[in-house]
């Protein structure tokens, strides 16, 4: 009886460690706290786990395994397996990409960032550039257009924003730089704190990141209609650990992508629903800018910014204006559909 109980405990100690083997635990780093710009990293979590059993988790971290403008770093050296990261942090390593954050592409709404998203990361220039860091581009983080906030009197002419500090990345930055603005790349965590302490004037956002990270609390005004572009941020996994995923397992992930960011954009959509509440619970002056300052803004800012990118691109060995009609087709095809 001890032989046959002994021989019980070892074949249910091996099954144990079998199982435990047979789990798979990613680590997911982002920034900030859980919000909009987050969920369908979230939902994605929930859906995988849901449909493996339990046997394929995500643990995300906010913070804790790495700085925002590390996680592609961190992607590279398997640090963790999944990440999310912004264009605009270090455009040298994700030059493809930052063609959706050029100024006033026109892009109007979230699905419409989506779709030009989905067709920039399927070029094969973008899968081959991500490579050279182990990542592979699972889904972007859509945003709204990006307006700013800022104190005192409203900056809403060009002649206003000379000389005006604002927080802004990547091609907005550019594109208010090209009006006479002061550009600074902080990143979002700190863009608080340069405001309050008057590193800068204003800081330029999506509606949830405001809300997130305080700067709304700072604010006088707001910009309603401005628009000048937005950014591009990627939720990226690296390719040995998705390579390493049984076949269930990469098909639970694969087949979750899609209703993660159909949550992400029903989440976003309650948001922008109650945005005007917001600014009136706040104190914050809602400013329409003049259709002549916002033409005016794009003549300036638009197409120099777009030939320069591309010809800088081109000249790179990246095909640049191939991945700037891309953007406009898609926009037109999506709209046509």
């Amino acid at each position: 009886m001890n032989k046959l109980l002994k021989t019980t405990s070892v074949v249910a100690l091996t099954f144990a460690f079998v199982g435990e083997a047979a789990a798979t635990e990613w680590n997911v780093s982002v920034w900030g706290k859980r919000r909009a710009f987050t969920e369908h990293v979230e939902k994605l979590a929930e859906l995988v786990s849901e449909k493996t059993g339990g046997e394929f988790t995500m643990n995300v971290s906010y913070g804790g395994l790495s700085k925002n403008r590390e996680n592609l770093d961190g992607i590279s050296i398997g640090a963790f397996e999944m990440a999310q990261f912004c264009a605009g942090y270090h455009p040298d390593k994700n030059r493809v990409v930052t063609v959706l954050e050029l100024p006033f592409l026109g892009v109007s709404n979230l699905e419409e960032e989506v779709a030009v998203s989905r067709a920039v990361y399927a070029h094969p220039a973008a899968t081959e550039e991500m490579a050279q860091w182990n990542a592979k581009l699972l889904m972007t983080s859509p945003m709204p257009q990006y307006n700013i906030v800022g104190t005192g009197e409203p900056r809403d002419t060009l002649e206003k924003m000379q000389g005006m500090r604002v927080r802004a990345t990547g091609g907005l930055g550019a594109a208010f730089e090209a009006a006479g603005a002061v550009p600074t790349s902080v990143t979002a965590t700190e863009a608080y704190q340069a405001m309050e302490s008057g590193v800068v004037d204003t800081v330029a956002f999506a509606q949830h990141a405001h809300l997130s990270f305080g700067t709304i609390n700072q604010a006088d005004w707001w910009t309603a209609n401005l628009n000048p572009g937005t950014v591009n941020c990627p939720v990226v996994v690296n390719i040995d650990a998705y390579e390493s995923l049984s076949d269930v397992e990469r098909e639970a992930l694969d087949s979750s992508i899609p209703e993660a960011l159909d949550h992400y954009l029903a989440n976003y959509g309650e948001l922008l629903k109650k945005w005007d509440s917001v600014l009136e619970e706040k104190g914050v002056q809602k400013v329409e800018i003049d259709q002549s300052v916002i033409d005016e803004f794009r003549a300036k800012a638009a197409d120099p910014a777009r030939d320069a990118w591309i010809a800088d691109m081109e000249a790179q060995g990246i095909p640049g204006q191939e991945l700037y009609d891309l953007v406009i087709k898609t926009l037109a095809d999506t709209r046509g559909s």
